[in-house]
């Protein structure tokens, strides 16, 4: 959604039933023992860092990161999904292909270098060149150039006029402002060249880093933006191998804050125990299928190529699925089905795919499967290698993904081999055309229906699965630049009914971030909101 003073015009608006739930629970630490800025508290999470680079990662571990110690120009405010200026004194378009960022004066890195307009175009200049496979360049495939007349002035340049989406994008995976000094020009950045380098001008400071076991934060005091000073001046944050110990340590009250991942098992135990509390927020969460569209049966680059033969493979995977079963089955109903690529509650969201596929209600179809299969003249069983992940999208995911291919290998049509993968590893070989079938997520960078279709339809998304519709590409380009409300959801609508019908990827189940939060924790109503951000300078003890 944009704010009216920086586009003038609300956009979209998300309805109640898109407040999925988001399930925190926080605990009692014994080493957390002082409520307030003088406070240290503790969070868990399974979640994983591929990158703290921004240009080198596009993944919610990652941004969690992020979120607490890059600067942005515009960012959300707690509570709202609304854009405002964050370091930016004000962001506006001054042409219709010019959005204009004045700085506040006076801004610094915590190693006491200058924040100035030449760190914000090397910023978005070096995402644009790395476009690292794992990195959100695919966010800023709008933008044409950076110019800087003085040292807080910033014009992008654009290449669509009146981008109805780029106010979000400077608040998304693809906006921490980073160090020209201390960041490499053409390449990633190691993480420990970062923390050496103290290049940080967020709400915190990395103080220690310990690569997906612990990191210590510390509160900036140099920070100038929109969210203001950290209620807690320490947080450490440990990283769990298995969900099973981090629910242990919650439970015991070894950390203060679970967040992501538990299993829906361990929440509905947990919310009878009563040293802790669930707290609900917003949830966009989606989970899908991504097919290659290279290394799939019959792909573009296998020995039996054949596209209409590929695409019935699709066709049959989408007729057999059975998300209402998946929902309940494996995640007691704390997801829902997902019948379209924009998330019911969001303006725009369709049901094409139940429409399409299945049994024209929600649910499978064997027949159907069958008749699409037979019409391309596809011999069955397809063999089909299915790549899922077991610890970056929560522990459920196994049982997810065991049940999917028992619903593929309904009636003999498929021959699933099931196999996974971890993530760091996962998140390379997928974007290296390892697999031909795998499970992705999609954890939200703002609230626009435009947030669940330019990442992943446009020529060079960050899926990386060689799915390349020109018609849908014109389509996303025109949707983002339409400022009538009207005349946009219409377009979004057809974008999803062409990718319906092509299944680039297969939609499964949207709904809550799942994490699990003590009675004396609080703060957890600002860090779980529309934004879909984690921000943990809203916590705090006592």
């Amino acid at each position: 959604m944009r704010s009216a003073h920086i586009s003038g015009k609300r956009l979209l608006a998300v309805s109640a039933t898109f407040a999925a739930a988001a399930l925190v629970l926080a605990g009692c630490s014994g080493n957390a023992n002082n409520a307030g800025s003088g406070g240290t508290l503790t969070v868990g999470t399974t979640d994983k860092i591929t990158s703290i680079d921004p240009a080198g990662s596009y993944d919610n571990g990652s941004f969690a990161v992020m979120n607490q110690v890059y600067p942005f120009l515009l960012n959300s405010p707690y509570g709202s999904p609304d854009v405002k200026p964050d370091i930016a004194e004000s962001a506006d378009f001054t042409a219709p292909t010019e959005y204009t960022v004045k700085l506040k004066p006076g801004l610094k890195f915590a190693n006491g270098h200058d924040l100035t307009s030449s760190d914000v175009k090397f910023t978005f200049d070096r995402q644009k060149k790395i476009n690292d496979p794992n990195g959100p360049a695919s966010l800023l495939a709008n933008l044409d150039s950076v110019s800087t007349p003085d040292d807080t002035t910033v014009v992008f340049k654009l290449k669509v006029p009146n981008d109805q989406t780029f106010a979000q994008v400077l608040s998304s995976p693809a906006g921490p402002i980073v160090d020209e000094q201390a960041f490499s020009a053409t390449k990633v950045t190691p993480d420990k060249d970062i923390v050496k380098a103290k290049a940080f001008a967020g709400q915190y400071e990395i103080t220690s880093y310990d690569f997906n076991n612990l990191i210590a934060y510390k509160a900036y005091s140099g920070y100038k933006g929109l969210l203001g000073k950290a209620e807690t001046d320490k947080i450490n944050v440990k990283y769990y191998a298995e969900s099973s110990n981090l629910k242990l340590d919650i439970q015991k009250g070894a950390i203060d804050v679970a967040f992501r991942s538990l299993s829906a098992t361990d929440i509905e135990s947990l919310e009878g125990n009563k040293s802790v509390k669930v707290v609900k927020g917003p949830g966009g969460e989606t989970r899908y299928i991504v097919f290659n569209f290279n290394t799939m049966p019959y792909g573009a680059t296998t020995p039996e190529a054949d596209a209409a033969k590929s695409l019935a493979v699709r066709q049959a995977a989408a007729d057999l699925v059975d998300r209402a079963a998946i929902a309940k089955q494996v995640y007691k109903d704390t997801y829902t089905p997902l019948y379209s690529y924009v998330p019911e509650g969001l303006t725009g969201a369709t049901t094409v795919l139940k429409d399409l596929y299945g049994d024209g209600n929600g649910g499978p179809s064997l027949d159907k499967a069958k008749a699409a299969l037979q019409a391309a003249g596809v011999s069955v069983p397809v063999a089909l290698n299915l790549q899922y992940n077991p610890d970056h999208y929560g522990p459920s995911s196994g049982d997810e993904y065991a049940l999917v291919k028992e619903q593929l290998e309904t009636g003999g049509l498929f021959k699933v081999n099931l196999q996974s993968t971890e993530w760091v590893q996962y998140s390379k070989d997928r974007t290296a055309d390892v697999y031909p079938a795998y499970q992705l997520g999609w954890f939200p960078d703002y609230s626009d229906a435009d947030n669940y279709l330019t990442p992943f339809f446009i020529k060079d998304n960050f899926l990386a699965n060689h799915y390349d519709n020109a018609e849908v590409q014109k389509l996303i380009e025109q949707q983002a630049g339409t400022t009538d409300a009207d005349a946009r959801t219409k377009l979004i609508e057809e974008i999803q009914a062409k990718v319906g019908a092509d299944l680039s990827t297969l939609p499964l189940l949207q709904g809550a971030q799942i994490a699990v939060v003590g009675k004396d924790v609080s703060g957890t109503d600002k860090t779980l909101d529309p934004s879909f951000k984690f921000r943990y300078a809203a916590l705090s003890k006592g």
